[in-house]
């Protein structure tokens, strides 16, 4: 199975790479998980904010691979425990359903996008910076993977 991760945004400091890379050499080969930048629009002065989530939007809908399946991440989506991600991650491996996993920009994504997913999850009712948002939804897989597989990771 493969998980795509599409953010918006690009030119994450080092610190961000060196987290995400920790918890992605500990998944198994049969979890991949790759990230996919999509370029952040400027927003300059007065800038068309609804144009530009509406431009950003289709560029991560235009990089999803062919068969995979969108979960994004919204302010608005579902909030699940990590128990309940475990049991959406091992259902997904049963089925061999590769995923993407979308990062909005600053301004979130549009309708057009969202209507497109199979799902919408939000990770708290906090709002949490761009580069974190990478680091806690690959650290939340690991977590989610060492449950399914009884790994002592996740201690709650």
């Amino acid at each position: 199975m493969h998980i795509h991760l599409l953010a918006v945004g690009q030119k994450m400091p080092a610190w961000v790479a060196q987290a995400c890379d920790d918890y992605l050499k500990r998944l198994p080969r049969e979890l991949q998980l790759n990230t996919i930048e999509v370029p952040l629009i400027k927003r300059g002065k007065n800038p068309d904010i609804q144009r530009i989530v509406r431009d950003e939007s289709r560029k991560v809908l235009d990089a999803i691979p062919a068969g995979c399946s969108l979960v994004a991440l919204d302010v608005k989506g579902k909030k699940i425990s990590t128990e309940k991600l475990a049991a959406t991650l091992d259902n997904w491996m049963q089925q061999g359903q590769d995923i993407a996993i979308a990062i909005g920009g600053p301004d979130g994504f549009s309708d057009e996008l969202l209507q497109q997913a199979g799902q919408t999850l939000s990770l708290s009712d906090m709002t949490f910076p761009h580069p974190l948002v990478r680091i806690i939804i690959v650290e939340q897989l690991y977590r989610a993977w060492s449950i399914i597989n009884n790994h002592p990771y996740h201690r709650a």
